[in-house]
């Protein structure tokens, strides 16, 4: 039972928030089946069962995202998440969730103020010549508000909201504990890893409730891009950031939604298109440090066609191994090798078995239908999509670097067909994958990697005589260990322990009942109605047993 398994009687509170939220939005039966029954009547008795007719109008990606909206931060960063995994979720859900935006209510000017002071360390007013109350934006972690310093350079002022540290705290527990309960209890969710998924999240929301964080990123990309003039990124007033408060340059430019007031202001869209291409890619296939969210609520316009990034809360990492992968996978693609392409796949779905015949036979049905495309015709965002839907079918789950990955390339790929509808993210990506392709084969590279292979191999022969010798004399004190995981057994054992203890109240009421009759046979002792005392008690010791022995069963079967 879920409520046997929490850690804390302090979730309890958020636990029935979030079961009412979930029956109010027609997922009553995933309550019951994580074990949240107890949780559910007393939800059920608050429901409005007015809303129930709406309801039943929208389908379950909006249904899910409701809730996830109403159920606050955390919920709605998970929405975000889940929006990035194109490998596990059908284009329909992924739609859904790219709607999910932090609709909260600001935060009083009153009640922060003595927030910023104290991150500050001194009043506002003895750094800001001017500081606006009014917020130019809001979202569940945070609040910004412009200022201006003394000598007139305009900053955003990011402050985190009250309380929300310990909500996202509560709800991480819980989340953990569930993704637990799920990948046991329900089958149909084992394939996407939700232990692992929950972990991923987890450090995610811890590092993003750190701004300081966000500002090291920023600083990292600025540094790679200091010699790309037409690429800003937002100063940093290290002076004045914390990990709950940062203050950056204030970006003035044009939204990225904003494409009308861009061609009007003079800017050439096929130019900011190829630029911001550069940008993404160059951030990929190089440096392997990407902002994972380039969507165009993070992205400015600037005079002279430069562009503007913001918001590096979400950021992916590609190591050296993940990018020669990602090229030896688009190289298999080109070169119609579908078994080349599934050895790949298969690496990245750990140690998940995949049916390599019939994913190799769908992955040379994919290329079959984009090999004789053009470049210019390819629809990155529709191939891609195609691609991890055979993914998806074989239950194979990328590493979340990946995943991040093929979502900024979609976004990318959208953004520049909306400036220029001849854009192709391929045609942009071929000469950043040319050379990564001369760099994984230069002489210098090759023998790199062989020196590397080499030194492994000496060290695991060298140290295989230690590693022997080690195991025999585990062996020998009876160290070693087989160790078998069988979810449901430990279930199975509290089911065997309530069987045999109702078993034992069963026999000790049955004997209770037979010395009380032989007791009732005997004149000595204290009477009442002429019946000895003791068999009034006997009589109504077996009674309570009774009555506890039925109770039991009668939950028992409700459960």
């Amino acid at each position: 039972m879920l409520w046997e398994t929490l850690s804390a009687a302090r979730d309890l509170g958020r636990l029935h928030a979030i079961a009412s939220v979930l029956v109010r939005y027609g997922f009553s039966d995933l309550v019951r089946r994580l074990g949240m029954s107890r949780v559910l009547e007393k939800a059920g008795r608050a429901l409005r069962w007015k809303r129930l007719e709406r309801m039943a109008r929208l389908t379950p990606a909006q249904r899910t995202c409701q809730a996830l909206e109403e159920l606050g931060p955390t919920f709605v960063k998970l929405g975000q998440l889940l929006a990035t995994r194109v490998d596990m979720l059908s284009p329909e859900w992924i739609e859904a969730f790219e709607t999910l935006q932090d609709r909260v209510p600001f935060v009083p000017f009153d009640t922060l103020r003595p927030r910023i002071e104290e991150e500050l360390g001194t009043p506002p007013d003895a750094v800001f010549a001017r500081l606006d109350a009014e917020p130019v934006a809001a979202a569940s972690l945070a609040q910004v508000h412009r200022a201006w310093l003394a000598d007139g350079t305009p900053v955003a002022v990011k402050i985190r909201r009250p309380g929300v540290t310990q909500t996202i705290a509560a709800d991480l527990r819980l989340l953990e504990r569930l993704a637990e309960i799920a990948e046991t209890e329900l089958p149909e969710f084992r394939r996407f890893r939700p232990r692992e998924l929950m972990r991923q999240f987890g450090r995610a929301m811890r590092k993003e409730l750190d701004f300081s964080q966000e500002c090291r990123h920023a600083e990292r990309v600025a540094r790679t891009f200091r010699e790309v003039p037409y690429f800003k990124v937002p100063r940093v007033y290290w002076q004045w950031t914390t990990p709950r408060l940062n203050v950056q340059e204030f970006v003035e430019g044009i939204a990225g939604r904003d494409l009308a007031r861009a061609k009007q202001s003079g800017l050439d869209p096929k130019v900011l298109a190829e630029r911001g291409a550069r940008i993404v890619l160059k951030m990929i296939f190089e440096d392997g440090f990407f902002h994972a969210d380039p969507h165009p609520g993070n992205l400015f316009y600037l005079p002279d066609n430069r562009i503007a990034l913001i918001d590096f809360g979400m950021v992916g990492r590609l190591t050296e191994t993940r990018r020669q992968e990602v090229v030896r996978l688009l190289t298999a693609l080109v070169d119609r090798d579908a078994l080349g392409a599934v050895d790949v796949l298969a690496d990245w779905s750990g140690e998940r078995p995949v049916e390599t015949e019939s994913l190799a036979a769908e992955i040379d049905e994919f290329i079959d239908d984009y090999h004789d495309l053009a470049l210019g015709q390819i629809d990155l965002g529709a191939m891609l999509s195609d691609m991890m839907r055979v993914v998806r079918e074989h239950g194979v789950a990328l590493p979340h670097g990946l995943a991040l990955l093929i979502r900024a390339l979609i976004s990318l790929d959208g953004v520049g067909r909306r400036l220029d509808p001849e854009f192709s993210v391929v045609e942009a990506a071929r000469p950043f994958l040319r050379r990564t392709m001369r760099e994984r084969y230069r002489p210098e590279a090759i023998v790199r990697r062989a020196r590397h292979n080499l030194a492994e191999t000496v060290d695991l022969l060298i140290g295989l005589p230690r590693d022997v010798r080690r195991l025999v004399k585990a062996a020998r004190r009876g160290a070693i260990q087989l160790k078998l995981d069988l979810g449901r057994l430990d279930q199975f054992g509290k089911q065997l322990d309530r069987a045999a203890s109702r078993l034992t109240v069963g026999l000790v009421t049955a004997a209770i009942i037979i010395g009380t009759a032989i007791v009732m046979t005997m004149a000595s002792g204290l009477t009442l109605y002429g019946i000895p005392l003791l068999g009034y008690l006997g009589f109504l010791t077996a009674l309570l047993a009774g009555a506890w022995l039925l109770v039991s069963i009668y939950r028992s079967g409700r459960g």
